[in-house]
């Protein structure tokens, strides 16, 4: 039975790298332009979709001419301010081009923190799906160090799943999934296909270090974003999002990477996890 086809909310997150032709650091358009068909087709098929993009610093700071990947907090404010405007009217004008309506979410830690915050946000979301908009999400990082310094959209996919109650979350990556040892070092490393619990031989499993300039999320991140989902009832998946048409692949169970089945836990809460974990 294909598990994945039933699913009736999905949440998918596409990082920094995978958004960019790697030697320019320019957008890739043509895979932009896949992924919103991607997601448009889910949405044809009755599934309320949301989309987590990384990229605004990034795009911010090829249009302001800035070569180097920027350390100071203000100036990737700066970079996030001009390429979160530049980077929504592209999905906007990719998503119109499918008659699909798209709007943007930006997020911050109190949005989940603040009781009154968490229970706006959802109820924005909740309309969103209920008009057929898709949602797009990023961390508000214009006006916010904590998300910047933190580093990664990973958790923030994760708890946007956990927020909205998808059934599953999708990381497109730059790696196939995860890996008994860092399969860029060694070349003996094997892809681990399931993971039904994560224990403590597998969070050790992870290295903190990304292969990129432009992404900041490692399998640290993605393995902490695992508990979150898992923990809230969803699936999660890490596949690589050098090919975006692994979603429709990821609906028919053919595609390569690494399955975290669903481990609902009761007493777990968005708002204690934060701040116990992500302090």
């Amino acid at each position: 039975m294909n598990r994945f086809k039933k699913k009736k909310r999905i949440v998918v997150k596409i990082g920094s790298s995978s958004l960019q032709h790697e030697k320019t650091g320019q957008l890739d358009f043509i895979k932009l332009e896949k992924l919103v068909r991607e997601l448009c087709d889910m949405k044809n098929q009755n599934i309320d979709v949301c989309l987590v993009s990384s990229g605004a610093i990034a795009v911010g700071r090829k249009m302001l001419g800035i070569t180097k990947r920027p350390k100071s907090i203000s100036v990737k404010q700066a970079c996030a301010a001009v390429g979160q405007s530049s980077l929504m009217m592209t999905y906007q004008k990719l998503f119109s081009e499918y008659h699909q309506a798209c709007g943007q979410v930006l997020m911050t830690k109190k949005t989940m923190t603040d009781n009154v915050s968490r229970k706006n946000a959802q109820n924005t979301f909740e309309e969103l799906f209920r008009l057929g908009v898709i949602p797009v999400v990023n961390e508000n990082d214009t006006v916010n160090t904590y998300e910047i310094q933190f580093g990664d959209n990973d958790s923030l996919a994760a708890l946007v799943a956990s927020l909205i109650g998808a059934d599953l979350l999708v990381l497109l990556s730059d790696i196939d999934g995860l890996f008994t040892d860092n399969p860029k070092d060694n070349p003996d490393a094997k892809l681990v296909r399931e993971v039904d619990v994560l224990d403590e031989k597998l969070l050790h499993m992870a290295k903190s270090k990304t292969g990129s300039d432009v992404g900041t999320g490692g399998m640290t991140t993605k393995l902490n974003a695992a508990k979150i989902a898992t923990y809230s009832g969803a699936d999660m998946i890490i596949a690589n999002g050098k090919d975006v048409g692994i979603l429709h692949k990821i609906l028919e169970d053919d595609f390569v990477g690494t399955v975290f089945n669903a481990n609902p836990k009761e007493d777990f809460f968005i708002k204690d996890f934060i701040e116990e974990y992500m302090d």
